[in-house]
Formats: C-alpha cells, structure tokens, sequence
C-alpha cells in the first residue's frame, strides 16, 4: 500500500471513530502537532519576551474574531482609500498643470516649425494629452495605494484577511488562499492571476483565476474614484465629500468581493465541482515595517511597473482614438458612428455608446478607459484640461447629460466587465487553455452586462431617474 493510500485509510479510520468530519479531524491533528511542538519547545527554550506573544494573541483575538473582525476589515479598507483620494488631489492637480504646461510648451514648438495640422493632433492632441491624463490621474493614487497595501503586508496583517474569509471561501466551494490571490488583485489583477500559483488543488486554482477580475485593480481605481467624487461626494458639504467618496469606493469593493464568492459558489456547483480542500494557515507574528523599503518596494516594484505599462498602451490608444475621432465619413466621425450602432446596447444597460465603446477600446488596460472616454466626448477627439473635478462634472453632466443612474451603472461595469489583455494574457499562460481564458472574459461581462441591465430598469421603473 502506498503512503498516501495508508494516510487516506487512516482518515477515514479516525472519522469513524470520532464521528466528526474530515476537516475537523484535520483541525485536531494540526492543533495536536502544534501542541506538541510547544511542549517540546518549552524544555529547550526559553522565552525572553513573553509579553509579545500575548500582545499578538489579544490582538489576534480582536481582529479575527467573529464580532469585530469585518468591520475592522472594512474599516481599514476605508481609510486605505480615504488616505488615497484625500491624498491624491493636491499632487494630481500639481502634476497636471506641470504636464499641460509642456504641452504649451510643444504647441509652441509645432507652431514655430510650421507642422501640419494632423501632425500636431495625433501627437500632442492624441497620444501626449492621453498619457498626461493617464500619468496625472494615477500616479499620485496608485503610490499612495500601494504604498498602503505594502505596509499591511509587511505589518502582516494580511494572514489576517485570509483567515476572515477562509470560511466564506470553503462555503463558497473555493480555497481560503483566495482571500490573499483576491488581495493581490487589488494591485493588478494579472498578478493576482500569477498569486493563484499559491493554491494547490487545480480545481480551486481555477475558481481563483476565473474570479480573481471581481476585485478592482489599480487601473480601475481612479474612474472609480473620480466618479465617487463628481456623483457622491459633491452632493454633500466639502467637509464629508472626501469621506462620503471613501465609503462609495469601500462600498463597489465589498460589493465586488459578494460576486466574487457568489460566482465562486456557482462554477463550483456547476461547471468545478468538488470538495473544498482544507489548508493550515499560521498566522506571522506582527513586525514593524521597514518604512523605507516599503516605500522603495511599492513605488518601484508596483507603481512604475503598472503606470509603465498604462503609459506603453495609452500612448497608441490616445493616437488611435484621435484618429477614429477625425475620420470622418459623410459628417459624421468614425468614432460617433461605432458609437451610434452600440448605443441602443448601451442605453439598455443605462449606459451611452460612447462609455461602452471607451471600455471596448480600453481592452489592452483599464487605465486608459476613462481618458478614452472623455476624448471621445470632446470635438474633435482631444482631451480637455480639465483642472478640477468640478470641470469634469460639467463636461460628463451638463454637456453629455449623465445622471446618477449613468455613474452608477458605469461603476458597476467598470467592477464587472473583461479583463485587460495582460490579465487575459497571464490567464492563457497558466492555464494554457483557450476555453478557459475565454471563460474568464464571458463571466465577468455577463455579470456586469446583466447587473446593469437589471440595475437600470429598475430604477427606471420607479421612476427614480427624470
């Protein structure tokens, strides 16, 4: 009899003898082997600081307990982006100006040299004006962003989430290590992708990648951020509205990690079925963070990295857009026709042509979807110096009438719609599998496309929207 075979006849040898499930003879042959480790270990070693482990065991028992442990979750969270968006406006603003002052400063330049009008839009109007949006909006928010999340990893309160949400996970059907693949996602969901390496069991594993796109990247975070501030936070005072912002973007994410574990739930019913696997997660103690190399680690490893990326995309994306706005067949642009033919979809999902063609063209990274849409909205197919949100507001409200309903709808499919091409990407190299590298795409948009639609008709018939 082989060893995993006599391991397997054990098990099921102490089932029957003790009555309980096979979890929970798992849970007591772990606790007893760490039972005895530390009887072991307390008569060879001693202990010089016993008031650390206590701190981290009453700590412990506060932020994993069944009472206090999601809203401490959810409070953290908060702050995390409360930190971010009160923190971003001031470097953004900065940032901007900096960048469309070099912009005049090109005109300028094109002017001198007596450079063709297509010439001077494709590149200033198109592709420098797109990456100056793209660099002014999510540098400063993705630095502090990640600058955050890093310091929670290296606090080590992390372990803590997966240990929050490992029942969820295992009622759900999936593997508790998706609660930390799902924090990875946060950042960029093609590393979450990668992160999945982390589950054993394929089938899990499978649930992990095929779900892993609920979570907003750092590339969402912004148009999610942005429209909390225009929609949410500027129908309160200016002493709430960053704070009411917050609770908007922690709100989409808890509403994102629900569909998570709901679709989780459903491919594990459905088309993954199986037994959950159990896992023995060991909580680290809790450590000081190394500020500095946090802050190297984050700004280097992840904000350049991402912010790169987006840059090597929004480039052509700006210039193509720009293009498409300034074809024109007959008297009507390229771009206004594609987006004549999907407006009927679009209106149905309480959406307009434009927004839905935006997130089509945004395909190769989330990042450039929103400066996709705002060239798209602007004549002639340039983007607008838009110095303040309020500015914003009056181009999305006032000139292309937006309601709360169209700003909601957008944040939800912006939480629930395909995944970027490097997320597609990373998902056919580990899986080597088209099928399900298609099915990572078709999941998320039908939640998305079905959670608008039921959104919008809805609200339409209560006559919420006038």
């Amino acid at each position: 009899m082989s060893t995993e075979a006599a391991l397997d006849s054990l098990m099921e040898e102490a089932r029957s003898i003790t009555g309980s499930s096979q979890s929970k003879v798992r849970d007591s042959i772990v606790n007893s082997i760490y039972q005895t480790a530390e009887n072991i270990a307390s008569d060879v070693v001693s202990c010089t600081s016993p008031k650390r482990t206590d701190w981290d065991r009453k700590i412990d028992n506060i932020l994993t307990s069944r009472v206090w442990g999601f809203p401490i979750m959810f409070g953290v969270l908060a702050v995390v982006f409360w930190v971010t968006i009160a923190g971003a406006n001031v470097p953004s603003s900065m940032l901007a100006a900096g960048l469309f002052w070099i912009e005049d400063r090109l005109t300028g330049f094109f002017m001198a040299m007596h450079a063709p009008a297509w010439f001077y839009g494709f590149l200033v109007l198109g592709v420098y004006r797109g990456l100056a949006w793209v660099v002014s909006v999510m540098l400063p928010p993705m630095a502090i962003f990640f600058s955050m999340f890093t310091l929670l990893e290296d606090l080590g309160y992390l372990p803590r989430v997966a240990f929050n949400l490992d029942r969820f996970f295992k009622k759900a059907g999936a593997h508790g290590k998706q609660a930390l693949t799902m924090s990875m996602g946060f950042g960029c969901n093609a590393a979450g992708i990668i992160a999945c390496r982390i589950i054993e069991s394929p089938r899990e594993r499978l649930i992990a990648t095929l779900t892993n796109n609920f979570v907003p990247c750092n590339g969402r975070f912004p148009t999610l951020i942005a429209l909390a501030s225009i929609f949410v936070a500027g129908s309160v005072s200016l002493s709430f509205s960053s704070a009411l912002a917050t609770l908007a973007v922690a709100g989409l994410v808890a509403f994102g990690i629900a569909v998570t574990l709901f679709v989780s739930w459903t491919l594990s019913k459905t088309l993954l079925r199986g037994e959950p696997s159990s896992f023995t997660l060991e909580l680290p103690p809790y450590r000081k963070p190394l500020v500095g190399q946090v802050l190297i680690r984050s700004v280097l490893d992840r904000t350049i990295f991402v912010l790169g990326r987006a840059v090597v995309i929004a480039a052509p994306a700006g210039g193509l857009v720009w293009i498409l706005a300034n074809t024109m067949v007959g008297d009507a642009s390229v771009l206004s026709i594609v987006a004549g033919w999907l407006d009927p979809m679009a209106r149905f999902m309480g959406l307009d042509g434009f927004i839905l063609l935006a997130f089509i063209l945004g395909l190769p990274a989330n990042e450039i979807v929103f400066p996709i849409l705002i060239m798209s909205y602007v004549s002639g197919g340039t983007l607008m110096e838009l110095d303040s949100l309020a500015d914003l507001r009056y181009l999305l409200v006032d000139q292309h009438g937006w309601t709360w309903l169209t700003a909601l709808c957008t944040l939800v499919f912006s939480l629930c719609h395909w995944p970027c091409g490097t997320t597609l990407f990373t998902i056919q190299r580990e899986q080597k599998n088209w099928r399900w590298t298609v099915l990572a795409a078709l999941i998320p948009t039908t939640a998305g496309v079905v959670a608008c639609i039921m959104l919008n008709n809805l609200v339409c018939a209560l006559g919420l929207v006038y």
